[in-house]
């Protein structure tokens, strides 16, 4: 199955390589790419030096940016913590649970290398080519909330074909 894939964003593009030991946060990452779930969501907190955010479909709309952040299906995935949370590596949000479980959707991108969430976040993946494109994300102009004034949008992730 591919584990690379494209994640297409109106500042650029950014490939990310999921791993194979967090199978259960990889195979939902991978349900929802093929859903087009992510398709048209935006990066809703950006924190320079720190990492950015996606993930949440109510982020679609502008009239709701007090909920940006809030969104997404309704489970959780049990947290598979193994990695650390080093710069651009790709891990779930969650909210706070003493089980630890990921969000159902929103993941983030680390922007520094930010080993204070190690063993608390699911890291599931990294980034292969597109560093220069999270930096640009994570320095774009935001609100008080750090969501981004014009949005950052991901206009589709798509399966990148692994070598045969």
């Amino acid at each position: 199955m591919n584990s690379t894939y494209r994640i297409k964003t109106n500042l650029g593009n950014i490939t990310v390589s999921l791993y194979g030991d967090t199978p259960k946060h990889k195979a939902n990452f991978e349900k929802l790419v093929g859903e087009k779930y992510y398709d048209g969501i935006r990066f809703h907190r950006v924190i320079e030096g720190f990492m950015i955010q996606s993930g949440d479909p109510l982020s679609r709309n502008d009239d709701n940016r007090m909920l940006h952040g809030t969104g997404g299906p309704d489970y959780q995935i049990p947290a598979e913590i193994k990695h650390s949370n080093r710069k651009g590596t790709l891990a779930a949000a969650r909210d706070n649970n003493p089980q630890k479980a990921s969000s159902g959707s929103q993941f983030y991108i680390n922007q520094a290398d930010n080993n204070f969430l190690d063993g608390e976040y699911t890291v599931f993946g990294e980034v292969t080519d597109g560093i220069d494109v999270v930096d640009k994300i994570a320095v774009v102009e935001k609100d008080f909330n750090d969501n981004p004034i014009d949005p950052v949008t991901i206009e589709t992730i798509e399966a990148i074909k692994d070598p045969a």
